[in-house]
């Protein structure tokens, strides 16, 4: 036996419109059809995106007393005259 659970979800207007209009050319209810939608998505194979590709620049050191872990003495170094935290 196939378990039934009902829920509740918020759904952008829109969306709940075209899905509306789409169940009623299907001739099946909204809720059929929201669940087949489900189903054929999940079982498609994840989207894999491409590897990224980040430029490496040669450069020195940081200034000593530079932490490279805090965002903010990055950018406290980048602000101070000269604006170069290397």
């Amino acid at each position: 036996m196939v378990g039934i659970m009902r829920t509740t979800l918020s759904i952008d207007d829109a969306l709940l419109d075209r899905a509306k209009q789409r169940a009623q050319q299907r001739g099946v209810t909204l809720g059929r059809y929201v669940e087949e939608a489900l189903r054929e998505h999940l079982s498609a194979p994840p989207r894999v995106g491409e590897p990224v590709s980040l430029p490496v620049f040669p450069g020195g050191r940081l200034r000593p007393g530079i932490d490279p872990s805090s965002n903010r003495a990055l950018y406290d170094a980048l602000d101070e005259p000269g604006g170069n935290a290397a």
